[in-house]
């Protein structure tokens, strides 16, 4: 394939593919999805923090 035939193969093929990107950005829901995304993973950060500082207690060995 000629290289000029190549390069314009290119060009056509990244102007299709942010023209959908754009559609689906568009389309997407508008939402709470991030802050609800960053609040459910501190919480998470929060929970492991408390399970790796809680006491440890020993078993009575019998």
């Amino acid at each position: 394939m000629h290289s000029e035939t190549h390069l314009a193969l290119h060009h056509i093929r990244d102007t299709e593919l942010r023209a959908q990107a754009e559609a689906y950005r568009l389309a997407a829901p508008v939402g709470h999805s991030r802050a609800l995304r960053a609040r459910l993973g501190w919480t998470l950060v929060e929970f492991g923090l408390r399970l790796a500082d809680a006491p440890r207690t020993a078993v009575a060995a019998s």
